[in-house]
């Protein structure tokens, strides 16, 4: 390929990925007007969703509000950082696009999912295939307009810093870098907020529902009698639509930006090569996007179980973006290769390191459905343990939770040694961004979960035949696998992606002190110091959480019991419990709580860089720390929450004594403490994590 072949390419495939990206948007439109035409069912079905969906829009108006006071005054604080020269006007404006376009991506996903599951009771009601293509179509929403939204916001305004900045200016590197930076920092902040804040609420109404409802008045799930079941079933939209749609658009556009900065980084002062490096992160993502709705048709169309499926969907997407990747690498990388800082890099290596990441996609999702699917051992060993005690479940849950930490972490090293062998840093970069780009069909996966958790329970208040909770609940054990799986799939590509952005830091501050190399020896005590804070920072994060589910849950238990112990009416069905109480309540506790971990990691950040013994020294240290433990942490989390739930639905299947049993009891303890595992600490550590990492690359030009 010729070197001016390989630039008009380049220049144009941009363009072409942004098409594709609003052929994505174009699909979500779609399968948004699929899912309204379907029928709604009862009177009485309308009026449970339409509860739902109340809570779940004030709710999210709150936080919207919350969320955007903070990010008006960030923007406010990067704006005079700008005055002082210490950044790029364009920074606290790229910080906008980025909080505004997070907050988007959750409130649509949140928007579709009280849509659809309602419909998707109705369907239930003729038939578990077609409740399946309902939901899962709802749940497609979310996941193409993450990476539509996510693709089309950042390219958008790289083509607008562009044309302002003119290729002859020889600053156009550094404010390049200065925009997408702050893009990227909206996108994640607000991020941490959203899954923080939906994650407490979530776990905070569930947990309470079930400690009083299921534990002490013996009550099923989503029994009209319990006060705290409209709460509950509003935490699995806000928690679980909302929440991971911001949290996947933050991963898929950081993990592009760290792929541009690396190739801006990387590829000194030769526009031609500069042209590659940054068109082909794109193309990947605008690939991907056509395989994931060809994913989409296939689990519409294909016949099949739930799970054979869903799991056949990110194959077909799989293969199609991979077959498409080797000649998009071999037509895009000039003859005589991709020269950068580092190396030489052919089509033929590029390709590789994309195989790389969608190799590690379907083997995250393969381990991670192993370790939370009923049809295996692990689900199986706590299930059978629970006949011992509820002391048994809990041990056999956190055993299960650690062990499943071992086979993804192997793979993540296996994935960075070949992606760095054969392009170095670069080359993972673009085995990140194989991998998130799938996240059309993976994020499809997880909002398709609560759909049909909501589903069921409509089912149940709506006093609809067994046989239509029997459908859903079928659909809702594959959906907890599925958000699981999808759990897991975030957070090993945080881990490999945070290791792309700090390479961006270590460029960066090469840039910034105009040295040809920076050391971070472990000889050196500041690495070490920096190591010990960061690899501290996930457990204080989890700890706080943890702590706010808690607080949250027992304001929700007490209601719970003031409410049934002041109107004996409910228990009887002749009362109606006052749902929107325990609404309000854990409304209020999380986005009150949320607020001191999602600002921990800035603070850290700043405290380290402020301390001119520590420096960018000790704070390279923390990103290192705060990489590996929050992995580890991320991963053992959401593994063993996703275990404890199917076991807890195993056992409500019959087996190990069934519904009623001691093993059942046990079952919903683990459950209990399972729940803020996976839904709330866990999957905000994706998030913290990076957050960590780009607010460091702000610190260099602001310290040091």
């Amino acid at each position: 390929m010729s070197l001016e072949l390989a630039s008009f390419l380049s220049s144009s495939g941009i363009t072409l990925s942004l098409f594709m990206g609003a052929v994505g948007l174009i699909v979500a439109i779609f399968l948004i007007r699929n899912v309204i035409k379907q029928p709604v069912g009862t009177e009485l079905m309308k009026k449970v969703s339409g509860a739902i969906q109340d809570g779940a829009k004030a709710y999210l108006n709150r936080q919207v509000r919350t969320i955007s006071i903070i990010s008006i005054g960030l923007a406010l604080v990067l704006y005079l950082m700008s005055l002082a020269d210490k950044v790029h006007a364009s920074m606290p404006i790229g910080f906008l696009i980025g909080a505004v376009c997070s907050l988007i991506a959750g409130y649509i996903g949140m928007k579709i999912a009280v849509l659809a599951n309602v419909r998707t009771t109705q369907a239930a009601v003729e038939s578990e295939r077609k409740a399946l293509n309902v939901a899962f179509n709802g749940g497609a929403v979310t996941g193409l307009l993450v990476v539509g939204l996510a693709l089309l916001s950042v390219g958008l305004f790289y083509f607008v810093m562009e044309v302002i900045v003119p290729k002859g200016d020889p600053e156009q590197g550094k404010i390049v870098v200065d925009s997408l930076v702050g893009l990227a920092l909206g996108a994640s902040l607000i991020s941490v907020f959203a899954r923080l804040g939906g994650g407490i609420y979530t776990k905070a109404a569930d947990v309470g529902a079930d400690l009083v409802g299921k534990i002490e008045q013996g009550l099923d799930e989503d029994d009209p009698r319990n006060p705290a079941t409209i709460a509950d079933n509003v935490g699995d939209n806000v928690g679980d639509c909302a929440g991971m749609a911001a949290d996947v658009f933050e991963t898929y556009a950081v993990s592009l930006i760290g792929a541009l900065l690396l190739g801006t980084l990387s590829t000194d002062t030769n526009d031609t090569m500069r042209e590659v490096a940054l068109a082909l992160p794109f193309l990947l993502g605008g690939v991907a996007i056509i395989g994931s709705i060809l994913g989409i048709l296939w689990v519409n169309f294909r016949k099949g179980g739930a799970s054979q499926l869903l799991m056949e969907g990110v194959l077909v997407a799989s293969l199609f973006s991979a077959v498409v990747y080797w000649p998009l690498c071999q037509s895009i990388i000039p003859e005589g290769g991709l020269k950068m800082s580092s190396g030489t890099y052919s089509g033929t290596d590029l390709f590789w390191c994309s195989l790389v990441g969608i190799v590690m996609t379907f083997a995250i999702v393969l381990i991670t459905n192993y370790y939370t699917a009923t049809k295996y051992p692990p689900v199986n060993k706590i299930a059978k343990a629970s006949q011992t005690g509820h002391a048994t479940n809990i041990i056999a849950g956190l055993g299960v939770g650690n062990m499943a930490t071992a086979l993804p972490v192997a793979l993540i090293c296996a994935a960075i040694w070949i992606s760095n062998s054969l392009a170095g840093l670069y080359g993972i970069s673009i085995a990140v961004m194989a991998m998130l780009a799938l996240a059309g069909i993976i994020v499809s996966l997880d909002a398709f979960g609560p759909i049909t958790d909501n589903a069921g329970g409509i089912a149940v208040m709506a006093d609809l035949p067994s046989l239509v909770r029997e459908r859903t609940d079928a659909l809702d054990a594959v959906g907890n696998t599925m958000k699981a799986v999808t759990k897991g799939y975030a957070i090993a590509s945080a881990g490999v992606a945070a290791l792309v952005l700090f390479g961006s830091y270590f460029l960066e501050l090469q840039v910034h002190l105009g040295v040809d190399d920076v050391a971070f020896s472990l000889k050196d005590p500041r690495v070490i110091i920096g190591m010990f804070i960061g690899g501290m920072l996930p457990f204080i994060f989890t700890a706080l959480s943890m702590d706010a589910v808690g607080r949250a849950a027992g304001a929700v238990v007490s209601e719970v019991r003031r409410q049934i112990s002041e109107r004996p009416g409910i228990m009887e069905g002749t009362d109606e419990p006052e749902y929107a109480r325990c609404v309000d309540i854990v409304t209020k506790s999380a986005l009150r709580e949320m607020i001191i971990p999602a600002i921990l990691p800035v603070i850290t950040v700043v405290v380290v860089s402020a301390i001119p013994a520590l420096g960018y020294t000790a704070l390279g240290g923390v990103l290192v720390g705060t990489i590996v433990t929050g992995l580890f942490i991320g991963l053992s989390m959401t593994a063993a929450g996703g275990a404890w739930d199917n076991a807890k639905k195993m056992i409500e299947d019959g087996f190990y004594g069934g519904k009623g049993s001691e093993a059942h009891a046990a079952s919903i303890t683990g459950d209990t403490v399972g729940d803020p595992y996976k839904d709330t600490s866990g999957p905000a550590i994706n998030p913290m994590i990076k957050v960590t990492n780009i607010v460091a690359i702000l610190a260099i030009k602001v310290f040091f």
